[in-house]
């Protein structure tokens, strides 16, 4: 009896040891997995991974772009022009972007019409130059925010993938109407930028000043994509390491990759919208487009398909349809 005893005791520190070893695994690889996507300063790094070509969907180089000769005139635009531009967030934290002035003589330029311009994952405003620059030709002024974790908001904080700058992006546009109370302003974001503007278009707290939104391949939510570039850089299923993941994003970010949902948000929405998006996007999948767009209780909303556009190459791929639709979208809201 007492060996018996003895061998039960063995087996159950055994597996008890076995357990806290499981359990400390999935946590140290959940934490790498958090450092890994969101930590704009790790040594190992998604940011690294797609500038080494180790993420499939990324095919900027290969594509043929339509637009480079107006995007290499934004870039020297962009540089010349823009001027520093501040916001105090909510928790305290002083946030940085770019301002530029609209043209005069223009379709919107009574200096009253604002375009608020977000940029991509692991990207920078720089990264906007050409579309802010046909905003601006129009006559817009442009706000450009960088989100937390990137540019001279790097050391801020994680990156947010949207979420926190979604409600950041609420500030900024408080910003513009206290200076304007009579501004009309649109939100546009591309890739992680249309995810945040979709997130904002539900949130309480929206000005009633912001007349439309335009997102251009934005995810469904940070836990879809993260599940498929799970897979895609890892050749990872999501359970259990995406869960863990989650939890550790909870306690180190102040978001879990679950509630960071453009659908949810877009269930809520009011504003006039529309849904870009390129059918040959692999990065973010083109289905993710009607999940999106069906989701979306506004009244007013549009869908546009770049056919043969990957991943953020709508505007490059066909610049005619793309600003005519943008243009005439604006057109009918504003």
């Amino acid at each position: 009896m007492a060996l018996a005893r003895r061998a039960r005791r063995v087996v159950a520190i055994v597996v008890a040891a076995l357990l806290a070893l499981v359990v400390v695994g999935l946590g140290l690889a959940g934490n790498f997995l958090v450092d890994f996507a969101l930590n704009p300063n790790a040594e190992v790094s998604m940011a690294r991974s797609m500038r080494e070509g180790g993420v499939g969907g990324l095919d900027y180089a290969e594509a043929p772009k339509f637009d480079e000769a107006y995007a290499a005139e934004a870039a020297s635009w962009f540089e010349a022009e823009k001027r520093s531009v501040s916001h105090q967030a909510s928790d305290g934290t002083l946030l940085l972007g770019w301002e530029l002035d609209g043209a005069n003589g223009d379709a919107y330029s009574d200096g009253h019409t604002w375009a608020v311009v977000c940029h991509g994952y692991i990207g920078e405003p720089a990264d906007m130059a050409k579309y802010a620059y046909h905003f601006s030709q129009l006559g817009m002024s442009v706000l450009m925010p960088a989100a937390r974790g990137h540019e001279r908001n790097v050391d801020t904080d994680l990156i947010q993938m949207g979420w926190g700058d979604a409600r950041d992006l609420l500030g900024w546009v408080d910003d513009i109407v206290a200076r304007d109370p009579e501004a009309r302003i649109i939100l546009f974001g591309v890739s992680m930028g249309g995810a945040e503007v979709m997130m904002a278009s539900g949130m309480s707290g929206l000005s009633e000043n912001v007349s439309l939104i335009v997102e251009d391949c934005g995810y469904t939510s940070v836990w879809d994509e993260f599940v498929l570039q799970l897979d895609n850089v890892f050749g990872l299923p999501s359970f259990p390491i995406l869960n863990v993941a989650d939890a550790a994003c909870l306690l180190r970010a102040g978001y879990t990759f679950e509630a960071a949902s453009a659908v949810e948000s877009l269930r809520s929405a009011s504003v006039p919208m529309l849904f870009i998006h390129g059918d040959e996007d692999a990065f973010v999948p083109f289905s993710m487009l009607d999940e999106c767009y069906d989701a979306c209780a506004s009244e007013q909303k549009e869908k546009l398909v770049v056919s043969g556009a990957g991943h953020g190459l709508a505007a490059s791929t066909d610049p005619d349809l793309y600003w005519s639709t943008v243009d005439a979208f604006v057109a009918e809201h504003l």
